[in-house]
């Protein structure tokens, strides 16, 4: 005990001093500013950039400013998502980091230092941050990527326009390289403030050396890595050089007679390349030229043989394109020699026909361009010389001579196909010949014609494909081989609608023989048809025979109009077949009976036949087909034909009308008609509930061309009985439809809220209007988080009509809460409803133990206030009695206010000026609703030494410590801290060890030893003094289990070195010790009598002013500590109740009632998002857990644990125990 008052001592002494220090006003000498800036700076566009900021005193509040515009201390900066603080706020460090930066980021920021304890708020000098933004575009006139085509010498104007930049880009404009000079910019605003374009303006004048280069558009900006281009090819047009003629040899212009001479023109450039051209004196004498683009040059070579008369000529070449000023010419002038040389003809001329009938005579004329000298003329027929007419020389130009000779002979078949030649000669031209040459055509009829047709004895019918051929030999021309069937050529030519029944080819040649072939299918009009192919004069014939089988058949009706009942004559008539055939009737397959008539003499060589029925019709005939079938026994063959009854009738409803259509209100319906009649009915009129719908249709209704109703937006009112009039001519009908129309159900009755007995029955009643009415259309929820809560095991569902109902027999607490009705018909949406079940029940006031205290200074200067809490419903109406006396509330001491929430209720009892002769005494709260009463008592007691701990157990041990937990006792209306005794058995003196926190309800007792008994006392203390050691709930004997190692925190025990006997230093320790105690306890004693002097003072010595704020305030803040049972509180002291709150217009925030709980979220049977008021109950309320028995339903008012997080905790003037 001495060492632990020697430990406290010290310890006392520098508490005092450390509080002492505490509360004197040192000015801070931590020095202020910043000590890092902001600087200027720029970036490019969708860059990041930081700006510092570094304030030399942590802990202040610190912001930007952008524009004067506060971003706010909140590092994420709302509202601006690219912006946030960075660095560590306890060094100081608040940089402003902007992500992607953009044109809004330029402007002026400062970094700003609220005001604080640590100094007064600071500014930063403004800098700027500059946003630069590169041109995305150049607009370039004319376009650019086109081709531009300019004319060399002339001046033009470029354009270059740049997008939005900032600042205002540089632009430089370029031609085959060279940076043009003359050029203007103007710079203009932006589409926005701060942003800028350019437009750049050159003239240029291009020259040829231009073609084909490019023109380029720069722009260059400090945003820019590189300049950005634009650019467009300019093809330049210009002349081209003169024209060269390349003349072979030296001397130029000379020539001789009978030359041949090629002589070249060349043009060198021009864009386009020159156009050529060869005039001779003056006339055109050659328009081709080419030319070479790689190596840009025109070409025109002139070939001509040169005459005598071309002596003098002028020879002239021709250069010129698209922009030429003018025609460029080269001449040359033509010197011929004096010599005149032989000139041969320069063509030899046939005039006459070369085609003639045989056996006729071929009269031919050979003529010979002039010539010098003359020729000769002779003829040739294949290599057999024919002997000419006549011949006649005559003279020709400069001096020549034209020879012609005439050539009659007899055209014989033999000849044809030789070739005729007129051959000229002359001793001058030994080594040149000169011919002309035709062929003879001489024409003879063909030789032989017959015809190739189907073999003998094959047997023909109708429909057989069969090949003829027509063959003949020889023949010039070659013969046409016409076909002709008896009499009339055979073409090819047919109506699209008509069969392909002949196919006729094209004569074909095989040597000297010729043949068409005719390929057609047999059919009635080919029996015993003649067949004739002609070739010129020839003719052949054939004539095959043909079986026909039935290709048509006819039915004749006696009427053609037919009403139910009449009686109708058909008569099938089958046209010219061979041989006869036999005919059937049937109607839709059914075999019917006629009447048969004898055949008759028929076209193409064949039989009719005829066979006729009789029917009686009715409606159910109409439509339906009668059929004729003409049938060859021998051919196998069938041909049929159907004759489809037109039986007039009133409409009739067919067995699949649907008489019931069901639809979905707000859908469409479609009430569909199934009607028969002939002809289709004129008019279908509908009626419901006595009124026309209109056949023009309406809003929600029209009718279809088919007669059927289609509705929309269908409501209930539509449901019913639909009348439809169908007519035609014939008569009319009527038919009833009923549309059948669902719709969702819709809650029209539902009692809430339900209220019920504990114990009792009751029925929870949900009504619906819905169609359809289902059996199991109704289910039923429990709303709430737990699932056992949830279940409804226990309660009978009942379903009757369009009424539903949930039954409860002996109704319990955890039965109530929200139920909620669910109904679906399977129409969209499901109804739901809530509804609240209200279980009513007598009042149970909290009786945490068997009597409750409450402590307060009875100085006639303190108050207190007494809680009393009930569940109960309905509303329980609170009385108080003071020692078995009804409390006289008209007494201004005395204030009582009642709150309800749900089925918790409370009544706070306020007592001023607390009286200990008065008002220590035993309180009685009595809670009362129409069901019963219930009542407990609250002992109102001064404040005192705490109360023992109770419940001291061992959490866990191990060999060097052991964990305790204990339950605190009434603290004696005062705050009260605990302190553990220990001692370990056969050692002497005791271990004492302060709990900390001082509320703490667990602790680790550290330092013990191995397999070593100990014995524990707890203690709990306040400003009164200490709880003793006289219940045994307070003390715990312990074992400390055995263990080689020895804890980290305990030094090593040595024992005491020296001889026996009483050592000095033990003396000396000991002397020390006690005077060291005795000064302790002298300064405590001092300590202890100001604590209680300044206590008094307190209690005692508050002015008028105080007192009445006492009155009518109550307090600010409370705490509500879910996580112990410290059943007290403090005295209503100065230093205990620094805070205050009027009361007089206060009301207390209540969460909602059970009445007004919102049903959609249900009871979660949890206190997390009740919102109690806590300001006015903590102060009272107890930690102890409810019993069971209030149940789940009022769990959401619970309060324990609930106030745990409010950061100042402050100790009240009473307390409930």
């Amino acid at each position: 005990m001495a060492l632990g008052t020697m430990l406290k001592a010290p310890l006392l002494l520098l508490g005092l001093l450390t509080e002492g220090l505490a509360q004197l006003a040192i000015p801070a000498s931590v020095p202020r500013g910043f000590w890092a800036l902001p600087e200027n700076l720029t970036v490019v566009e969708g860059a990041s950039v930081e700006l510092r900021c570094g304030v030399s005193t942590p802990g202040s509040a610190v912001q930007w400013a952008k524009d004067g515009l506060l971003l706010g201390p909140d590092p994420r900066i709302p509202g601006f998502p690219r912006y946030r603080l960075e660095g560590d706020p306890a060094r100081g460090e608040f940089h402003l980091h902007i992500e992607a930066c953009d044109l809004s980021d330029d402007a002026e920021y400062e970094c700003q230092v609220g005001r604080s304890e640590m100094g007064p708020e600071l500014v930063s000098p403004r800098v700027i941050l500059s946003v630069l933004v590169p041109p995305k575009l150049l607009y370039l006139t004319p376009e650019a990527g086109t081709m531009v085509t300019w004319v060399a010498g002339q001046e033009y104007v470029v354009s270059c326009l740049s997008g939005d930049a900032k600042p205002a880009p540089d632009i430089t404009i370029l031609l085959s390289g060279q940076t043009i000079s003359d050029i203007s910019a103007n710079m203009n605003e932006g589409s926005q403030q701060k942003l800028f374009t350019v437009e750049a303006t050159a003239r240029v004048t291009p020259q040829s050396s231009d073609n084909g280069q490019l023109l380029v558009c720069e722009a260059s900006s400090p945003a820019l890595e590189a300049p950005i281009k634009a650019s467009f090819t300019v093809n330049v047009l210009f002349p081209p050089g003169p024209p060269v003629i390349e003349w072979p040899g030296l001397d130029e212009g000379h020539v001789r007679a009978g030359q041949s001479l090629e002589l070249p023109c060349v043009a060198q450039g021009g864009n386009p390349l020159a156009t050529l051209q060869w005039l001779k004196n003056s006339q055109p004498a050659s328009t081709v030229w080419g030319t070479e683009h790689t190596q840009a040059v025109a070409r025109s070579v002139l070939v001509m043989t040169v005459r005598p008369e071309d002596h003098g000529a002028r020879l002239s070449c021709e250069a010129h394109n698209s922009v030429s000023a003018g025609t460029q010419e080269r001449s040359i002038i033509l010197m011929s020699s004096l010599s005149v040389p032989a000139v041969p003809p320069s063509a030899i001329t046939i005039l006459g026909s070369a085609s003639q009938v045989e056996n006729k005579n071929v009269t031919l004329s050979c003529v010979s361009k002039s010539s010098r000298p003359r020729v000769l003329l002779r003829w040739w027929l294949g290599w057999r010389q024919l002997l000419p007419m006549e011949e006649t020389i005559m003279d020709g130009l400069h001096g020549g001579y034209i020879s012609m000779s005439n050539l009659t002979f007899l055209a014989r078949r033999e000849d044809n196909g030789l070739t005729l030649t007129c051959e000229a000669f002359s001793e001058a031209f030994t080594k040149e010949t000169f011919k002309k040459s035709l062929t003879l055509n001489i024409k003879y009829p063909a030789q032989k014609l017959w015809i190739e047709g189907a073999p003998e004895g094959q047997k023909l019918r109708a429909g057989t494909r069969v090949r003829l051929v027509c063959l003949a030999i020889r023949g010039n021309p070659e013969p046409s081989l016409t076909w002709y069937k008896d009499s009339r050529t055979v073409t090819e030519s047919r109506l699209p609608q008509e069969p392909r029944r002949m196919q006729l080819g094209n004569v074909e040649k095989s040597g000297s023989i010729f043949s068409r072939e005719l390929v057609l299918v047999t059919g009635p009009s080919d029996n015993q048809a003649k067949f004739m192919c002609k070739a010129g004069q020839l003719i052949s014939l054939l004539q095959p025979p043909l079986p026909v089988p039935p290709t048509n058949v006819t039915i004749l009706a006696n009427a053609s109009t037919l009403r139910p009942g009449d009686a109708l004559n058909l008569t099938c008539i089958s046209v010219s077949s061979n041989p006869p055939v036999n005919l059937s009737w049937d109607k839709e397959g059914e075999r019917l009976e006629g009447l048969a008539a004898p055949p008759r003499r028929a076209p193409f060589k064949g039989s009719a036949t005829a066979r006729s029925v009789l029917l009686q019709v009715s409606s159910r005939d109409h439509g339906q087909r009668v059929t004729c079938r003409a049938h060859s026994a021998e051919l196998r063959e069938t041909v049929s034909s159907f004759y489809r009854l037109n039986v007039l009738y009133r409409p009739e409803f067919l067995g699949e009308q649907v008489l019931v259509v069901t639809a979905v209100e707000q859908g469409e319906a479609l009430l569909p008609v199934s009607v028969s009649a002939n002809p289709a009915p004129e008019a279908f009129n509908w009626t419901f509930r006595g009124y026309r719908l209109s056949p023009a249709g309406g809003p929600r209704h029209r009718i279809l061309s088919s007669g059927a109703l289609h509705l929309w937006n269908v409501t209930r009112a539509d449901d019913g009985l639909y009348q439809l009039h169908c007519q035609n001519s014939q008569g009319t009908s009527e038919a009833l439809l009923r549309l059948d129309v669902h719709y969702a159900p819709t809650i029209r009755a539902l009692q809430d809220p339900t209220e019920v007995n504990v114990g009792g029955s009751v029925d929870i009643v949900c009504t619906v209007d819905a169609n359809p009415i289902l059996p199991g259309m109704f289910s039923w929820e429990r709303l709430g988080e737990d699932e056992e809560d949830q279940s409804l095991d226990d309660m009978a569902k009942i379903s009757k009509g369009p009424t539903g109902r949930l039954r409860i027999h002996q109704a319990k607490l955890a039965q109530a809460g929200a139920y909620q009705c669910i109904v679906d018909n399977g129409v969209a949406p499901p109804a739901r409803g809530l509804v609240r079940l209200v279980v009513r029940f007598a009042p149970q006031v909290e009786h945490p133990t068997p009597l409750t205290k409450v402590a307060a200074a009875g100085d006639s200067t303190s108050s207190a206030t007494l809680h009393c809490r009930a569940r109960g419903v309905p509303n329980i109406v609170f009385t108080w009695t003071k020692n078995g006396v009804p409390l006289d509330l008209q007494d201004p001491r005395y204030t009582e206010h009642t709150y309800h929430q749900g089925g918790v209720h409370s009544s706070l009892l306020t007592i001023a000026n607390v009286s200990a002769a008065q008002d220590y005494a035993l309180f009685t709260c009595t809670a009362t609703n129409p069901l019963g009463s219930d009542q407990a008592n609250i002992q109102f007691v001064s404040i005192s030494r705490p109360d023992p701990p109770s419940g001291l157990k061992v959490v866990s041990l191990t060999p060097h410590s052991v964990e305790l937990e204990w339950k605190p006792g009434f603290d004696g209306g005062l705050p009260q801290r605990f302190y553990i005794r220990y001692e370990a058995l056969g050692t002497p003196g005791f271990h004492y060890m302060d709990v900390l926190p001082p509320q703490a309800t667990t602790f680790t007792l550290t330092g013990l030893q191995p397999s070593t008994r100990y014995k524990v006392w707890l203690l709990a203390s306040n400003a009164l003094g200490d709880s003793g050691l006289a219940d045994k709930g307070t003390q715990l004997p312990i074992t400390t289990p055995g263990g080689k190692e020895e804890p980290e925190d305990q030094l090593p025990i040595e024992p005491p070195a020296g001889p026996s006997g009483l050592p000095l230093l033990p003396v000396l320790l000991g002397l020390g010790g006690l005077l060291l105690l005795s000064n302790a306890s002298c300064v405590g004693g001092v300590l202890w009598q100001r604590r209680l002097r300044r206590l008094a003072e307190g209690i005692s010595g508050k002015t008028e002013a105080e007192s009445e704020d006492r009155v009518r305030n109550e307090y600010e803040e409370s705490q509500w500590t879910g996580e112990q049972d410290t059943r007290s509180s403090t005295v209503s002291t100065t230093e205990a109740e620094p805070y205050y709150r009027s009361l007089r217009d206060f009301s207390p925030q209540l969460p909602p009632t059970q009445e007004e709980v919102s049903y959609s979220q249900g009871f979660t049977g949890e206190d997390e998002d009740m919102a109690f008021p806590g300001h006015l109950y903590d102060e009272v309320e107890r930690t102890y857990l409810l019993s069971g028995a209030w149940g789940p339903l009022y769990d959401e008012v619970q309060m324990l644990g609930r106030w745990d997080r409010t950061p100042d905790f402050l100790y009240l003037r009473g307390h409930l125990v």
